[in-house]
């Protein structure tokens, strides 16, 4: 908690001249707010005619003693020459004044900490956002994607509310606090000591209920995050929930989470509203016990009636700061427990390291070599793929060919270290991909997959997509080689047309057409075609075919494929089975060996 707590003060760092002026203005908030309270002694002399007049000017000395001497001096002159009606007004334009400033600094403080507070939210949602784009893809297998949004969403939102929110609080109240028990030391330490007595109680009953509340808040998000992983399924899956009527499947699926998310959130608000009457009935059982032990001091004449009643108040400017300061360390205790969820993102190790001196390829000129490529998922976990040796030769075509999890996109996967090799490397141009930076590396490929990914944008934001300094004519002519043009032009604003969620106002062939054009774009030396037309109708296909032949003109080509028929004219075809090489050679030699190979193209015949 501590750690957690200590790191988003951290970010205050980056904002040290509004933390600084807020600062400064509360502490004059703090000052102005214990100033009020001894003002109050004078009006109540004044008012019961209880006052000594000092009629000899005191000696000017800087402490305490000499301002207060010197205060009451100018009022007794006031009274002597203008009468008592005028002091009153004196002291209460005084009050006034000092209450009015009290709360511009209070006002100022909140002022210069909004931007703080907003500015932290910013740069810690940043920083996730940041992350989750540099987190290896192992790392989104074992997390839900929902409750990835959730973290980025609601968990920051809460440290804003619970933590940020009451930042302005954590530094205002001690010192408020701090000023009105200097009072009270100075009137009557014994009285005093009874408010001691109150915070060591208060900070044990607290400190309880708050550590229940931080596991109750981690509960909190958790769920959260689970409601919003079901809602992402759930929209995502519409097509099959409705297609195999499984509404009421999906309904008391999420009523059931929902429904304990409400729960858990009731037992935490619970908690936390029981912070602000508990502290007051504390605070009132105290004033009970010092108005008893006050009023004998006054009897006895150990203590003057209005310095008793200015110590109240004094002691009232403690309680309704102790309120807020407990109020504020319920939330910070809520907080942390979101906090907690997001340094579990921010703090995930990254698998896939680049070293400090990594070299930059800027070409490809020679060939892809697999050397002894072993590799699995979890270390724990049997071997995906064992053993693996295979050259790709500049300008060749690769195609990979195998049964459903025979190994052939996890062999494809490694070559951007989209994840690392478990045993032997892989080497491009005779160095091990690991020796090279991750932006050049990947810079040297273009990726068409089975599923067309596209973001909700124009088409020619999803073209020109991660490249720059590209202009129209560039993206036309990808276009057109693409096959994609005339259906852009059909569309509603041709190249500014936005294609919907995914590419959803597109067709299956239309929707791959534009990554092809992607990758022309892109003009890599090497092309990874992961199954690139197996979902798509014939004429679609026929399309799509046509469009990655000439994308595959001149260039290092892999190329995995369920359909045949699409990569007959490859220069080498592997076959793959339970993660080895069982086969390798052109089409028709395959053929003639009568293997693995020609099993696979009868089946597909048949």
């Amino acid at each position: 908690m501590k750690n957690s707590f200590w790191r988003i003060l951290g970010y205050l760092r980056n904002y040290r001249l509004q933390v600084g002026l807020n600062i400064f203005s509360n502490i004059l908030t703090a000052l102005f707010t214990a100033l009020s309270i001894p003002l109050l002694i004078p009006f109540l002399e004044i008012l019961f005619d209880r006052r000594e007049p000092v009629l000899q000017r005191p000696e000017w000395r800087l402490d305490v003693g000499s301002i207060s001497a010197h205060f009451n001096y100018f009022l007794s002159e006031l009274i002597v020459q203008q009468g008592k009606e005028a002091a009153l007004v004196f002291v209460c334009m005084a009050i006034l004044g000092v209450f009015f400033l009290k709360n511009l600094f209070r006002y100022l403080s909140l002022f210069f900490m909004a931007p703080v507070r907003n500015g932290i939210i910013r740069d810690i949602r940043q920083q996730l956002f940041d992350k989750v784009l540099i987190l290896p893809l192992p790392y989104f297998s074992e997390e839900r994607k929902g409750d990835l949004m959730s973290r980025i969403t609601a968990d920051v939102q809460e440290v804003e509310w619970s933590i940020l929110n009451v930042l302005e609080a954590i530094f205002r109240e001690p010192l408020i606090i701090v000023g009105s028990l200097a009072f009270m030391l100075y009137i009557s330490p014994s009285l005093t000591a009874f408010v001691f007595i109150l915070m060591i109680f208060t900070a044990v009953v607290i400190g309880g209920i708050g550590r229940q509340l931080k596991r109750s808040s981690s509960l909190v998000q958790e769920k959260l995050g689970v409601i919003v992983s079901i809602v992402e399924e759930a929209l995502g899956g519409l097509r099959i929930i409705k297609g195999f009527n499984a509404e009421g499947y999906q309904r008391e699926k999420f009523g059931k989470e929902n429904n304990q998310y409400r729960w858990i959130l009731t037992r935490l608000l619970w908690r936390r509203d029981l912070s602000s009457p508990m502290s007051e009935f504390l605070g009132i059982g105290t004033v009970a016990v010092l108005l008893w032990y006050g009023s004998k001091l006054v009897f006895t004449g150990e203590l003057q009636a209005e310095t008793f009643l200015t110590f109240i108040f004094a002691f009232y400017n403690v309680i309704d700061p102790a309120k807020s300061l407990t109020k504020s360390i319920y939330n910070i205790q809520k907080g942390i427990g979101a906090m907690e969820r997001v340094e579990r993102v921010l703090d995930a190790p990254l698998s896939i390291q680049e070293k400090p001196d990594a070299r930059i390829i800027e070409n490809f000129r020679q060939k892809v070599e697999y050397r002894n490529v072993s590799f699995a998922y979890r270390q724990e976990e049997e071997l995906v793929l064992r053993n693996i040796n295979l050259d790709i030769s500049y300008g060749k075509v690769v195609a990979l060919v195998g049964a459903s999890g025979a190994g052939k996109s996890t062999l494809v996967d490694l070559l951007p270290r989209f994840y690392d090799v478990t045993g032997g490397g892989i080497y491009v141009d005779g160095i091990d991909i690991r020796d090279y930076s991750l932006h050049s590396l990947r810079n040297l490929m273009g990726i068409v997959s089975q599923e067309a990914i596209l973001f909700n944008d124009s088409i020619y934001n999803n073209i020109v997509f991660g490249m720059e300094g590209v202009g129209m004519e560039e993206v036309v002519q990808a276009a057109r080689v693409a096959n994609a043009h005339d259906f852009i032009m059909a569309t509603e604003n041709a190249y500014e047309t936005n294609i919907g969620d995914r590419g959803s106002k597109l067709s299956g062939g239309q929707r791959q057409r534009l990554t092809i054009a992607r990758a022309i774009l892109k003009n890599p030396p090497i092309l990874i075609l992961d199954e690139a037309t197996s979902a798509l109708d014939s004429e679609s296909e026929k399309l799509v075919q046509e469009a990655l032949v000439k994308l595959m003109k001149n260039r290092t080509s892999i190329v995995i494929a369920h359909r045949l028929s699409t990569i007959q004219h490859a220069d080498e075809i592997v076959v793959m089975r339970a993660g080895q090489i069982v086969e390798r050679g052109t089409h028709q030699s395959l053929l003639q060996q009568a293997g693995e190979y020609s099993k696979l193209v009868e089946l597909q015949a048949f």
